[in-house]
């Protein structure tokens, strides 16, 4: 059975609730799952493209609302003194959850005229604002979450953040100690910006998972792309890293973001990146 359930804040025991039984709040909007993309945090999605976390029952971010079976008689009526408490809803709709953050902005408690077959003053009874679109779908059949805000449903998925971290100091300061990196004019593990940290926690793996062989191909590559920018010594493999600037162009050359245009041989920087298979 359809149904709206919501999630009440600073409630440990029992926090969701049955709000309306018999209803949806969205309509057609589940994306084809194909063209979704799995999730990266540097990827910049197209305006009507989704992320996607597939197995996600298996996740440790999973609600358990989503692993039990669903039945709406599990959960009792949420009391009107409890509204303005609400920290999401969920349309249950067939087997898919629809999710939407609930922002104190998307209460109305103002005097509206109403437009019907006559004007009609109403008084500023609480109003909750329904999203055209969700801000994130679980597809109970395929075991995928859909979503294009990290951030936004990170305060519905608790600990789903981890999936956008920083790099710790110490991490920052590992990764500045590869070989293959110098530090120069007084640059430092502290002079790393926040978006780089973000960065350097996918670095990590990317090195980690890269064979040896490749990672000597991986400097000439950099060295390629960025010579003009990044000094490169090829007495002691390594490049000289001066700035936050000079570690972001090492970094997107560690992701191979650099790359030629078959028609033109244009050298160019890719601003996201999608795996094709």
């Amino acid at each position: 059975m359809d149904c709206v359930l919501v999630k009440v804040k600073r409630l440990r025991a029992n926090p969701v609730f049955k709000l309306l039984s018999d209803k949806k709040l969205f309509d057609g909007v589940v994306p084809k799952l194909a063209a979704c993309v799995p999730y990266m945090p540097d990827h910049n999605l197209d305006e009507d493209s989704w992320f996607k976390i597939e197995k996600f029952s298996e996740q440790k971010y999973c609600l358990p609302l989503l692993i039990k079976p669903f039945d709406s008689k599990d959960y009792n009526d949420l009391e009107k003194s409890r509204f303005s408490e609400i920290a999401y809803i969920c349309s249950v709709q067939g087997d898919d959850f629809f999710f939407q953050k609930v922002t104190p902005s998307l209460f109305l408690r103002r005097k509206m005229i109403t437009f019907g077959d006559v004007a009609v003053v109403e008084d500023g009874e609480n109003r909750l604002v329904v999203n055209d679109i969700p801000d994130a779908i679980y597809i109970q059949k395929s075991d995928t979450l859909v979503f294009r805000n990290l951030a936004t449903i990170s305060s519905i998925f608790p600990e789903i953040d981890e999936l956008y971290r920083e790099a710790t100091q110490a991490e920052v300061e590992k990764f500045l100690e590869n070989k293959f990196i110098a530090l120069a004019n007084n640059f430092s593990a502290h002079s790393v910006s926040k978006p780089n940290r973000k960065r350097i926690a996918l670095a990590m793996a990317t090195l980690d998972a890269l064979p040896p062989q490749d990672k000597i191909g991986m400097l000439a590559y950099i060295d390629g792309y960025c010579g003009d920018k990044v000094k490169y010594d090829k007495v002691s493999s390594s490049f000289e890293i001066s700035d936050d600037d000079s570690l972001k162009l090492l970094i997107y050359g560690i992701e191979q973001r650099f790359y030629t245009t078959q028609f033109g041989q244009e050298k160019r920087l890719a601003n996201s990146v999608q795996s094709l298979g």
